[in-house]
């Protein structure tokens, strides 16, 4: 069986919900994974702001506007009567749930219970059009099976279990629908696997039942070798390997959750990305063979700060790093790049939640400088470290640009470089002219 995910904008209309039924319908046994509309969550998340603030008649306002907007898309995505009342009725509950936690405090059980009702919507209204047309489907519910642990690190081990059960006790049918982002944690109440999590869920899921493949449909004809809206003229990429992949999703290329890879590698299981606009393209393939061999594409990830720490304690001394590294892992604070002299150690993060007391807390071990307004460019491809030219090649193409900082030969498959952000557009579009258009 098949695992399918359909991103927002391939749900993000009637018209749209319509041509994904046609493009499912095909007799053969999937389990669909859809995100919420278009937009959906965007309004879900100004609501849960809204009572955040207390602004209560601000959050009523958009929950009438968003409420009415889906009575319509009911009016117009069903022909029988019987369908239009099933599906006001599936709107009026979930919005029910909505206006319910309005009422007294808010908190974060509450922003997450909210904005897990668009992947509820979706799927509830997407099911019963399935039905009225037809099709053998039942309706699954996330919510009995996929599980964040206490480090909001997906439970594998609860996923695989309960799905496999629920599957087993279900009543057998062509088409299973269910949620993609939307999940339970540790204390048993709604959470998520963050923005663009649908991706995650697919894999997920794919692991758990060892699907044959993973589609993963969006709006986009799977990766390209450069990110289309700084580059012009980039091209498609018809095959990566898993680790290619991870790279690329990893360091900025947004057509795919950075976390997306590894279920499927664990279990071998190939993943193909498709656009729902253009189905009968072949898209891009992830397995765990590289096409070719050499540079493959070229991604960039915002929102980077850079720490140096440079103490002369550090001279002929062990258990600095160590010392440096707890504090973010205390603070729960990943680290992208890293790099270290005798005296010094830089490296860059993208979560700045605790930044200030990190910084506090590297004081104690020396002179610490913050950099803000960054970007990592990564170069990924399956290049090994002993062949020579690749480095090369790189540093060439660069050569105009001001790099503050460099990582190479902790993988075979990136080289990054970290930039100012103002200059980001020149490095993508200076490394394409010289590495990927020749």
């Amino acid at each position: 069986m098949k695992v399918l995910k359909f991103g927002g904008t391939s749900v993000g209309s009637v018209e749209n919900m319509r041509a994904v039924m046609q493009l499912i319908a095909d007799g053969n046994q999937k389990l669909v994974v859809l995100s919420a509309m278009s937009g959906t969550t965007n309004s879900l998340v100004e609501i849960a702001n809204y009572l955040q603030k207390k602004n209560k008649d601000a959050a009523r306002q958009v929950i009438s506007q968003l409420e009415q907007k889906y009575y319509k898309v009911v009016n117009d995505l069903y022909a029988s009567e019987e369908k239009k009342e099933k599906g006001k009725t599936i709107v009026s509950g979930i919005f029910q749930t909505i206006k319910s936690l309005t009422a007294g405090d808010f908190n974060e059980v509450g922003e997450n219970t909210i904005v897990a009702q668009g992947e509820l919507l979706s799927t509830a209204l997407f099911a019963e059009l399935m039905l009225e047309n037809g099709y053998k489907t039942v309706y699954l519910s996330a919510l009995d099976f996929m599980k964040i642990d206490s480090d909001k690190a997906a439970d594998s081990h609860f996923i695989q279990e309960n799905i496999s059960k629920i599957l087993e006790q279900s009543e057998v049918a062509d088409y299973y629908i269910t949620q993609g982002f939307i999940c339970r944690n540790a204390d048993g109440n709604i959470d998520n696997l963050q923005r663009g999590g649908s991706d995650y869920t697919a894999t997920l899921i794919g692991a758990a039942i060892d699907s044959e493949e993973v589609e993963i449909w969006t709006d986009i004809d799977g990766f390209h070798n450069n990110d289309p809206r700084f580059v012009e003229n980039t091209k498609k990429i018809d095959q990566l390997s898993f680790d290619e992949a991870a790279e690329l999703a990893y360091f900025g290329a947004k057509i795919l959750h950075p976390q997306t890879v590894l279920p499927a590698k664990l279990q071998n299981i190939p993943v193909r990305l498709k656009n729902t606009m253009h189905p009968s393209d072949s898209g891009t393939l992830i397995t765990s063979k590289s096409s070719s061999h050499g540079i493959k594409a070229v991604a960039a990830k915002d929102g980077i700060t850079a720490i140096k720490i440079r103490s002369y304690r550090m001279l002929n001394a062990y258990g600095f790093l160590k010392n440096v590294f707890e504090i973010f892992e205390f603070f729960k604070t990943p680290i992208d790049m890293i790099s270290t002299s005798e005296v010094a150690v830089s490296l860059t993060i993208d979560n700045t939640k605790h930044l200030k007391e990190i910084v506090s807390e590297l004081k104690e071990y020396g002179e610490v400088e913050v950099d803000t307004d960054l970007t990592i460019a990564c170069i990924v491809g399956d290049m090994i470290a002993e062949e020579v030219g690749f480095a090369a090649n790189v540093f060439s193409a660069l050569k105009e640009i001001p790099i503050r900082m460099i990582s190479y030969g902790g993988s075979r498959h990136n080289i990054s470089v970290l930039v100012k952000t103002e200059l980001k557009k020149q490095t993508l579009q200076t490394l394409s002219n010289n590495l990927l258009n020749n």
